[in-house]
């Protein structure tokens, strides 16, 4: 019986990326089932409902084995629903976010560290209230619950990686109690995973140095709490030649969902233009995650030697290749390496 994932087209950018990703997949043979659905704002505008995903989609996304979410488009007003991602991760509990950071041979830069997002509470848990007119209050939920199972996982990654660094990312001399439960939780299974040395920065630091000296962490974990690590993965994106080239998954015990770490980018929607790589590798992901291991090496090896090769590249990274020549030179290569 074929796995199932079901598949987020999104807005602006988002349906003409998530086709190129479909085609690659399905011009290496992949036995997922992919189901093409329509979630975010521009259904939300469509369809004036109080949530970017309807039910009949929330139905199929938990009667799949995991889902793949384009760039979504979240609406920042207040009577707007949350975002596509944020609900799905805390529907299903996918408490990691995990996004690799690693250069191609072209750049200049030689990076390779990964960075481990609590995703399911801090700031991001939405709770927020208005005290008068002139203010506001939003609430930091931190759980050791919540700590320790991201933890244990970044550990985990580390260890399964061969690295053995972690950094702790916190501004715990100021966020005592929040950042405090944080830190205990790390040093928990520190004790548990004792070959990996960590250190802990605060996210002031650690932001200047992705930008002075970004090399310092390679062969480790970063790990930090939700909008910490959103704001730290964000940064080191920065540092890998183009945001569309980062890929991620977010992971729980049992489900996990795929995304390109970028926006929606609608000014450049249906102009056959951006970069499709980080939709691509997202999607090769999945299928590792879904037991296609030899369909997912193939796609990550071709889409590293077209960049490398630098002939059909968008032009995020200094060619004038389309959105779909790029896919197509990358399908091509994953389709030869595949019958080797």
């Amino acid at each position: 019986m074929s796995k199932k994932a079901v598949v987020i087209k999104g807005d602006g950018t988002g349906p003409e990326l998530v086709s190129a990703m479909m085609k690659v997949l399905t011009d290496c043979n992949t036995s997922i089932e992919m189901i093409p659905v329509e979630a975010g704002s521009e259904y939300w505008e469509k369809n004036k409902t109080n949530s970017y995903i309807s039910d009949e989609v929330w139905t199929m996304l938990s009667q799949s084995d995991a889902c793949f979410k384009g760039p979504t488009t979240t609406i920042p007003i207040p009577q707007a629903p949350r975002s596509v991602a944020v609900s799905i991760r805390q529907r299903f509990e996918l408490y990691a976010n995990i996004r690799p950071i690693k250069t191609y041979k072209i750049s200049k830069l030689k990076l390779d560290f990964v960075c481990v997002r609590e995703a399911t509470e801090g700031l991001y848990a939405g709770i927020e209230f208005k005290t008068s007119d002139d203010s506001a209050v939003a609430i930091r939920k931190i759980t050791r619950k919540g700590c320790e199972r991201v933890a244990k996982k970044a550990f985990q990654l580390a260890n399964d990686r061969g690295f053995k660094k972690l950094f702790a990312i916190t501004k715990r001399n100021i966020l005592k109690e929040t950042d405090g439960i944080f830190m205990s939780s790390v040093e928990k299974f520190q004790r548990e995973f004792n070959s990996i040395n960590v250190e802990e920065y605060y996210i002031d630091n650690v932001t200047q140095q992705l930008v002075k000296n970004p090399e310092r962490f390679n062969d480790s974990v970063l790990l930090s709490t939700n909008l910490f690590m959103d704001i730290i993965s964000e940064c080191a994106s920065g540092n890998v030649g183009s945001i569309g080239n980062v890929y991620s998954g977010n992971y729980g015990d049992n489900f996990a969902m795929f995304e390109p770490a970028h926006g929606s980018a609608p000014k450049y929607a249906g102009q056959d233009k951006v970069n499709p790589v980080a939709t691509i590798c997202s999607g090769a992901w999945m299928v590792e995650f879904l037991g296609e291991k030899d369909i997912s090496k193939a796609i990550f090896d071709a889409t590293e030697d077209v960049i490398n090769e630098n002939k059909y590249v968008t032009y995020d990274l200094g060619g004038n290749a389309s959105l779909s020549k790029m896919t197509e030179e990358i399908s091509k290569k994953a389709s030869k390496f595949l019958k080797k």
